[in-house]
């Protein structure tokens, strides 16, 4: 076992046969081997010894525990099940069998066997949560009940009268019952009975969290549209926290339900259950004022009452009657909250909310405002004033956060950006003096400043000014030189690289991001939506992997969080788990790294004339299985990830994401109709078979042609729905999702050429029923679309021609749709050669079957006459001038590659002298930098694409047919 721990799987097994040689029957000892075997991947040997203890039953806690490590890690939960089921039966009164029985079906989700063996255990050892871990599971079938009538009317009634029973005998002791019995009433939406235990006398247990009972009761009286309790609660909360932003959410939003209800408190008795009651406009008015007066008295300051204030205003203003409160103008209580707050990072954030109270009209006067009262040190004529100190400074990044917002920037002329840009990165620069004793982890105060100027320089990018984008780069890299562990700059960087078709430095800074745990669901689309796009297969490989590592851990993983739940009486979290773990199992994301990870493994697979067959099964892949849950994917992207300060108009809508979750889904379909057609190729070779025979209609190669039949059609609609969605020219921000592919895949030809391949394979397959003879007609067409074939690759050929980098007038200019269309080509042509692999395998099945009985027939009667030659069909030498063509034309793109090698190798990047900017000697350095990031991203691109693409030729060269 020390062995196995330090990770010497060789020398366990070793101790372990010597043990074994002396005690034959130590069942432990032959576990243990198991153990190591499964670790240096004898996956069979570990099983049929796992298997051979397994058999015996085994009751000794040593030979159990080790069993269940081993099935774990050979992700076979359910024979732990079996394992304890079993041992469970010898020893009937084991208290920790029955426990690990239970926990065993926890792991698999049987949640029936669960109910009973938490009874069970209970009825041997009569602990209260073992008969909770019986209603636990109760509640557990009622949520993975398909039926909903059946978890309302069987499941939680049960669970209910279990808890009750227990209620009656006083037996409840935990808080975790109490929950359990509150979380029952709620799904079965008794909320008025949830409440009364909350507020009785069990509601005195709720203790861990704070204010977990007055939330309880704030969420019943919601469900009850009990709105004079929910304004009584609040305010009482309020008085002892007014800070706390959720319940002054609350109070409005009841002290307008009441109003609109034209409430009154009774005459005689208490206005609610929970004490006085605020019933109109000017008691809210006067109860927020009082929370301010209060707020000058605290020795802290707190925002709640302020932004309250300015909250109140929003709500009045929206029902046409502020006017008559005094309240006070929200322009003036937003500069009040500024010099109170500014120096605090928060202050933009909070003002970012009610910015709309302001007309546009006064939007320069505000800023100005704001201004004015930042301690800027006075600076010589026509230089820029600058911050004495750090609080200085966060009042103004807070301005300038908000000159953006407020649309201040968006309205300049190119010439004045240019200058904000200059000042902006001014302010960037001289800010860093405060940071000198940040660490290394620790962000810059000044940060912001330096984003700031990148966004505008973005805006003149997509304005059309080239120059503009090197700009943002080398900001970008100089910012992260200074704050290694800003994620913003890492973020727009990958975005920005991504953009200009360069890979190789975004792999390095995703990796630095340090991405945790779900975060390879929400933001690993910026990684796999470019790896392979650009040509970087290697990468690509290695990014899929990481995603589906994740995603396929997490399934083991959210069985323990379960079990710890269960272990903890913390039962309300057991739903949150389920959610979440189907939540990630029908992420969008984790269909389309499935996908992509499939086809680019069969895209690099070099020696294809022997395994493409080999690869499809080796991925389990076959044409009639679609394992994507289409109709419950989820987005769980997220597009917000990068800061933006941009007004409403100009930032990402709920209608992009829509319209990104479209585009997402329909490019997944045309990617997963395109690996299942190609995991159909090998299915179909040719069956000699007696012409007219039924058998070939029973599951020979008819149906298999019916099913890629099928498959072509479904590929056909899902290529017309993505054509219409690419109709509407849609326009993402330049900060909101990233486009799909499937504008280039159109666009290029690609797309023709997958689609023409496809039919071409059901051409060959139609001929193999009829039979050579009188099919002059199809072998027509069929060498018709071999020669369209190829013009149609050609085509796609000659739109990847063109340099990838050209300097033009000391600018920088870069194509990177030409990369793009590259690796399509790549793709198609892999397609190509799947299609042409299955075809020749056909082609050379056929001549045997045709020229076969030919030949022994020659030898058997041994005549010297000459016998009349087996003329080639028309099929077969189309055929081979097709192969012929493939080769050259193949050859062809090789030498384009090499040609675009050398360019890329010798060419020297001239410093690039921005037009309108004097770049400085610190920018210059970055410059060059950013610069050859890209230029050898691009060589590493084609050089990739060049190497898979000699492997291709030298494949086909081998084709004997």
């Amino acid at each position: 076992a020390d062995y196995l721990d330090n990770g010497n799987n060789k020398m366990a097994i070793q101790q372990a046969d010597k043990l074994l040689k002396k005690h034959k029957d130590l069942h432990c000892a032959k576990v243990l081997k198991a153990i190591g075997l499964q670790r240096t991947g004898k996956q069979d040997e570990a099983y049929a010894l796992a298997q051979e203890v397994a058999a015996l039953e085994p009751t000794d806690d040593n030979s159990l525990q080790a069993l269940t490590i081993l099935y774990r890690e050979m992700h076979r939960p359910e024979l732990v099940t079996k394992l304890y089921e079993a041992a469970v039966k010898k020893v009937p009164n084991s208290e920790e069998y029955h426990s690990h029985l239970f926990m065993a079906y926890a792991r698999v989700g049987e949640y029936k066997k669960m109910q009973q063996a938490g009874m069970a255990l209970y009825k041997i050892v009569p602990k209260n949560p073992y008969y909770f871990w019986s209603v636990m599971s109760l509640i557990m079938q009622s949520i993975s009940a398909q039926d909903e009538n059946l978890s309302k009317t069987m499941f939680l009634p049960l669970a209910e009268r279990m808890v009750e029973k227990m209620v009656k005998e006083d037996k409840i002791e935990a808080e975790a019952e109490v929950e359990l019995y509150y979380m029952i009433l709620e799904r079965l939406e008794k909320y008025k009975e949830a409440l009364d235990v909350v507020r009785g006398k069990l509601g005195e247990k709720l203790t861990s969290e704070l204010q977990s009972r007055e939330n309880k009761c704030m969420a019943m009286y919601k469900k009850l549209c009990r709105w004079p309790e929910c304004n009584a609660l609040s305010r009482r909360l309020l008085l002892k926290n007014s800070d706390d932003w959720q319940f002054y959410i609350t109070y409005f939003d009841s002290v307008f339900q009441l109003i609109d209800e034209s409430w009154t408190p009774p005459a005689e008795e208490e206005h609610s259950l929970e004490g006085e009651v605020h019933y109109s406009i000017e008691q809210a008015v006067k109860f927020i004022e009082e929370r301010i007066t209060e707020e000058s008295k605290s020795s802290r300051p707190l925002r709640g009452p302020y932004l309250a204030k300015l909250e109140l205003i929003r709500r009045l203003r929206f029902r046409g009657c502020n006017d008559e409160y005094k309240l006070g103008d929200p322009e003036e209580l937003m500069f009040q909250y500024f010099k109170k707050f500014g120096d605090k990072p928060c202050c933009f954030t909070d003002l970012k909310v009610f910015v709309d109270l302001l007309p546009s009209s006064q939007y320069t006067k505000f800023i100005s405002q704001l201004l004015e009262v930042i301690p800027l040190s006075a600076a010589a004529e026509g230089e820029i004033a600058l911050p004495a100190d750090i609080k200085a400074l966060q009042q103004h990044l807070c301005v300038v956060q908000l000159s953006r917002l407020l649309g201040i920037y968006h309205a300049m002329e190119k010439q004045q950006k240019l200058t904000v840009v200059q000042e902006l990165m001014l302010r960037y620069r001289h800010g860093l003096e405060f940071g000198k004793s940040c660490l290394k982890t620790e962000l810059q105060f000044s940060d912001y400043y330096c984003l700031l100027a990148v966004h505008l320089l973005l805006d003149l990018w997509l304005e059309g000014e080239e120059t503009a984008v090197w700009q943002c780069l080398t900001l970008l890299e100089e910012g992260l030189s200074h704050s290694p562990s800003n994620a913003q700059f890492k973020l727009l960087l990958i975005r920005i690289y991504c953009r200009l078709g360069a890979f190789e430095p975004v792999a390095e800074l995703y990796s630095s991001l340090d991405a945790k745990h779900i975060q390879h669901d929400t933001i690993g689309y910026l990684l796999t939506r470019y790896a392979e796009a650009l040509g970087h297969y290697a990468a690509a490989s290695q990014s899929c992997n990481f995603a589906l590592r994740f995603f396929h851990s997490n399934q083991k993983d959210t069985s323990e969080y379960i079990i710890q739940a269960y272990k903890y009486g913390a039962f309300e979290k057991i739903p949150e788990f389920i959610a979440f773990r189907n939540r990630l199992n029908s992420s969008l994301h984790f269909a389309q790294v499935r996908t992509e990870r499939m086809l680019l493994d069969l895209l690099l697979e070099a020696n294809i004339s022997t395994s493409l067959e080999e690869s499809i099964k080796s991925m389990s892949l076959s044409p009639e299985e679609d394992d994507i849950p289409w109709k419950d994917l989820r987005d769980n992207r997220d597009l917000t990830v990068l800061f933006n300060w941009d007004p409403k108009d100009r930032d990402i809508s709920e209608e992009h994401r829509k319209l990104s979750l479209e585009e997402e889904t329909l490019w997944l379909r045309i990617r997963s109709l395109t690996l299942r057609l190609v995991s159909g190729l090998p299915t179909l070779s040719h069956t000699i078979q007696p012409k007219n025979s039924e058998k070939t209609t029973e599951n020979g190669v008819s149906s298999k042609i019916d099913m890629i039949r099928s498959l072509l059609q479904q590929l056909e609609v899902a290529v017309d729905s993505g054509k219409k969605f690419l109709e509407q020219k849609i326009q993402y921000p330049v900060l909101g999702p990233p486009p799909t592919r499937m504008a280039g895949f159109f666009s290029n030809g690609s797309c023709q050429c997958q689609t023409s391949l496809f039919y071409l394979v059901s051409d060959i397959y139609e001929l193999d029923t009829n039979g050579l003879e009188d099919s002059a007609e199809i072998q027509e067409r069929i060498g018709n679309s071999f020669k369209s074939l190829v013009e149609r690759l050609t085509e796609l050929f000659n739109k990847c021609k063109g340099d990838l980098i050209e300097v033009r007038d000391g600018t920088l200019k870069t194509h990177p749709n030409l990369l793009e269309n590259l690796v399509f080509f790549v793709e198609a042509s892999r397609l190509f050669w799947f299609g042409t692999i299955s075809i020749a395998l056909w082609v050379s099945s056929y001549c045997d079957s045709v020229l076969r009985p030919f030949k022994s027939n020659l030898q058997k009667k041994k005549k010297k006459k000459k016998e009349s030659s087996v003329a080639m069909p028309p099929v077969f030498t189309h055929f081979l001038d097709y192969v012929t063509e493939l080769q050259t034309l193949t050859s062809n793109v090789i030498d384009h590659i090499k040609g675009l090698e050398i360019i890329l190798t010798a060419l020297k990047l001239e410093e690039l002298s921005l037009k309108d900017t004097l770049l400085l000697q610190e920018e210059k350095k970055f410059t060059k930098t950013v610069q050859g990031k890209v230029q050898s991203s691009y060589h590493h691109s084609v050089q990739e694409i060049g190497e898979l693409l000699k492997k291709r030729l030298d494949t086909i060269k081998k084709l004997k047919i």
